[in-house]
């Protein structure tokens, strides 16, 4: 039966549970302070929980609130992990589990997908040495997607544009301007960063910590927005035919979507963390097979007009002014519908997935 009391109704009380759980299982666990405090006030910090042996060759791994405000759906399942299956959910010898809990804490907190530095995370992850993608269809559209101010009349005639945009570059073409990531406009929406974020430095010392030098590394990483309403998607980005392509198939079957096939209303494109981990944990030292498990909410012209809201609030209104709680609203309800069927939903897949993972990892390369 889905407990579906693990999820929480705050940043704060999901790190307690985090936390709790984590002693439940008798996790050994981390924290690294982020620099900002919540709207409240109160700290910030990502929390790393790790169970089984200290030398295991194999570890799965699991990330919650990438996206922030996704963080409910990922950190509800950690907890229910840790809570009602840990030790006794790994095989007996040379596994490890690793929990990251809120890598972007501050988006997680204040309810924004975006980091403190205004990073989409899962665009930052490009390699800032060289130079950045550049998102023409971005460039022709920033303005309409964040319009100075949100009268009726200035959102219409925004809406006018963008319609007109979208029936001459068609939907495939018009979703990529919009999110599949752009460096050009720092207040904008998908902005992928001028350089490291501190979630993203953060991820890589986790990573240097836990899972370089292991021979196989499973990671899930939990997302909120795209899809049917409560289905999880697990979307992977590797190329076509490769051992990691075929790995995906072979721990999770069929229902693997990649996004090289086309196979995927992901149009992320620059900068995800799946990339940025295939850069530190490469083949034939480490074995990444990774998957981001995205799970559906409601539509996505609903989920444009939330992020519009939430960007204007961020560059020209008041975050803790009076207009901030219906913008906070939207987006918590686009990323965190909290129905119980939908929290069953979440469970129920992503135990299967963590378990598939589980089972993957034990077989080694294929």
């Amino acid at each position: 039966m889905a407990n579906i009391h693990s999820f929480a109704a705050s940043y704060s009380e999901a790190r307690d549970k985090f936390l709790a759980a984590a002693r439940v299982a008798g996790a050994t666990t981390w924290r690294y302070d982020n620099p900002t405090k919540g709207p409240k006030g109160e700290s910030l910090s990502t929390d790393v929980a790790r169970l089984g042996p200290d030398d295991a060759s194999r570890v799965v791994v699991t990330i919650s609130s990438t996206h922030g405000v996704e963080g409910y759906c990922g950190s509800g399942f950690q907890v229910d992990w840790l809570a009602s299956v840990g030790a006794a959910g790994l095989p007996p010898k040379d596994t490890a589990a690793v929990f990251v809990h809120a890598i972007n804490p501050y988006g997680f907190a204040w309810t924004r997908r975006v980091t403190e530095e205004g990073n989409d995370l899962n665009r930052n992850y490009v390699d800032h040495s060289k130079p950045y993608p550049v998102n023409e269809g971005y460039l022709e559209i920033a303005d309409f997607l964040v319009p100075a101010d949100l009268s009726q009349a200035t959102i219409d005639a925004a809406d006018a544009k963008l319609a007109a945009y979208r029936k001459k570059v068609g939907d495939v073409a018009y979703f990529r301007a919009v999110s599949g990531g752009q460096y050009s406009h720092p207040d904008g929406m998908f902005f992928g960063g001028g350089g490291p974020s501190w979630s993203n430095r953060t991820l890589h010392a986790v990573t240097d910590r836990f899972l370089k030098g292991r021979q196989d590394v499973a990671v899930i990483d939990f997302h909120t927005g795209l899809g049917p309403y409560g289905y999880g998607e697990p979307i992977t980005h590797y190329d076509i035919n490769t051992p990691a392509s075929r790995r995906v198939r072979a721990f999770w079957g069929e229902s693997v979507t990649e996004s090289k096939r086309g196979q995927t209303a992901s149009q992320a494109r620059d900068g995800l963390g799946h990339y940025g981990l295939n850069r530190v944990l490469t083949e034939p030292e480490t074995r990444l097979t990774m998957c981001t498990l995205e799970y559906g909410t409601f539509d996505r012209e609903s989920g444009q007009k939330a992020f519009r809201a939430d960007h204007w609030l961020h560059k020209y209104g008041d975050p803790l002014g009076r207009e901030a709680g219906p913008v906070r609203a939207a987006m918590r309800r686009q990323f965190y519908p909290e129905t119980d069927d939908w929290k069953e939903a979440v469970l129920f897949r992503g135990h299967q997935i963590v378990r598939q993972a589980i089972a993957g990892i034990q077989h080694g390369a294929l």
